[in-house]
């Protein structure tokens, strides 16, 4: 049998039209699934990411997995500056930091370190370190102390937290 040329004729504008349809409806879910991931990681990294590029963090400030490092510290035990007569410090702490390469570079510096915190505590009355938040400025404060470059021109350290493991005033 002899196909009729007129349903032939017929036939290849609806096929022709199928296919047009079928492409755009295709082109349509893959804009919208473009759209819609690129959505998706604004809103679940888009913020992180800008925070992490912002000119004042720190190089270290991308956080990496894995468990803390921590760096104990001896005791210090530090004459206070005078109140109510004669007071000294005994203190003992962790520091915390970003990595396993920070805990080396304060190892390796610890008399640095120990002479700037010996300055630092020396420097403090009873009556500044009783209260708790008195405890939380001094913790920024060691922060901000063993944070500062060992050598000239040197990278700063990343402490990120001091833990106090004996805090006695007497």
């Amino acid at each position: 049998m002899k196909a009729d040329p007129k349903a032939d004729a017929g036939l290849a504008p609806a096929g022709a039209s199928k296919k047009k349809l079928l492409i755009i409806v295709l082109a349509s879910v893959l804009v919208a699934g473009g759209v819609g991931g690129g959505a998706a990681w604004y809103f679940l990294h888009g913020k992180a990411d800008k925070e992490e590029s912002a000119p004042s963090k720190k190089k270290h400030a991308a956080s990496k997995a894995g468990p803390p490092v921590f760096v104990p510290v001896d005791a210090f035990t530090v004459n206070l500056q005078p109140e109510n007569g004669e007071q000294y410090l005994q203190i003992a702490f962790t520091l915390q930091v970003s990595s396993p390469e920070e805990m080396d570079s304060i190892k390796l510096n610890m008399p640095k370190v120990r002479s700037r915190l010996l300055l630092l505590l020396s420097g403090k009355k009873a009556s500044e370190l009783n209260t708790v938040e008195g405890k939380q400025q001094l913790a920024a404060e060691i922060i901000n102390q063993v944070n500062q470059p060992f050598e000239d021109k040197g990278p700063e350290q990343d402490v990120t937290d001091v833990l106090f493991t004996a805090f006695i005033i007497q």
